[in-house]
């Protein structure tokens, strides 16, 4: 995957060398700090033998309940904790269902992605947040200083997912919960409580990424989730992480989501109709995903 990475970027450097200039590499990079961010709660409930389809829905939501708080009055801070425990709670009703009831995710979150979607586009019918106050754009600090925040929010997300999940016992046990289950009971566990963790973690990153993206625009756009499901799980599992459980890192969802976010430019750059772009994500997932079955078939 890495070197398929370093070819991408060799071959626009060769046929399309504006992608490297300043401007663009700043819009490239955070305009993804978002993606990152929702990918590095994807890899853990992936980790744990689990899916979140519905992570389209929950940033769509995160981010118009942002905007609306933001245009109430509401402090910053306030409306920063908000946008993310409202991420939280719709990820511990999806691990209430997954984690208690025993229900799969897959059909769990396909079903909290479609309520949360029509939802979304009953209340607010394709409307966007307006009248946003000067303090939310970039957190009031301005393009420039907002943009440093935003990466800068994003990378810390990262490394300290990366560390935790080499260094601390929960990274541990989401590793184990993945890899056997019953074995990982059987050892003191509770693979239960890993799984609904990771989902309430997942939606928490979901809300944080939906403020990120939401305060580089003067607008809040209510379809801002749509296609990121696809997104974020096929930068986790081109990263290395295994479908089944047990295998990954932060790190190759980290080289996922650059490699990803680098073919949709590149298409365009190279003449490419975009709409290609999601049936290459769907592509990947389906090739990542049959090299896992073959992989655990051969052990």
């Amino acid at each position: 995957m890495a070197a398929a990475f370093v070819l991408l970027l060799a071959a626009l450097a060769a046929f399309a060398p504006r992608f490297y200039r300043p401007d663009q590499l700043r819009g490239f990079v955070v305009g993804n700090a978002s993606v990152l961010v929702a990918a590095v709660g994807m890899t853990l409930v992936i980790l744990c033998r689990q899916i979140d389809i519905s992570i389209g829905s929950q940033f769509s939501i995160c981010g118009v309940v942002a905007g609306l708080l933001a245009r109430e009055g509401v402090p910053m801070p306030i409306v920063i904790l908000a946008t993310i425990l409202a991420g939280a709670g719709m990820g511990a009703l999806n691990g209430l269902f997954v984690a208690g009831a025993g229900l799969p995710s897959i059909v769990v979150t396909l079903a909290t992605f479609e309520i949360g979607r029509e939802s979304l586009r009953y209340l607010r019918e394709g409307d966007f947040v307006r009248g946003l106050p000067p303090g939310f754009q970039w957190f009031g600090a301005g393009q420039s200083a907002g943009s440093g925040v935003v990466v800068a929010v994003a990378v810390a997300v990262f490394v300290v997912a990366a560390w935790s999940l080499r260094h601390l016992a929960i990274g541990r046990a989401a590793y184990a919960t993945g890899s056997e289950p019953e074995a990982a009971r059987l050892a003191g566990l509770r693979p239960r409580r890993v799984v609904f963790g990771a989902f309430v973690v997942m939606g928490a990153l979901a809300g944080l990424a939906a403020l990120l993206n939401a305060v580089r625009f003067a607008e809040v756009d209510p379809n801002a989730g749509v296609g990121l499901e696809m997104q974020v799980i096929a930068a986790v599992v081109v990263g290395g992480t295994a479908i089944s459980g047990g295998r990954g890192t932060p790190i190759g969802s980290l080289l996922g989501v650059l490699l990803l976010a680098t073919v949709g430019p590149a298409l365009v750059f190279f003449g490419v109709r975009p709409q290609w772009e999601r049936a290459i994500q769907g592509l990947i997932i389906l090739v990542a995903v049959a090299s896992d079955a073959l992989d655990r078939g051969g052990r």
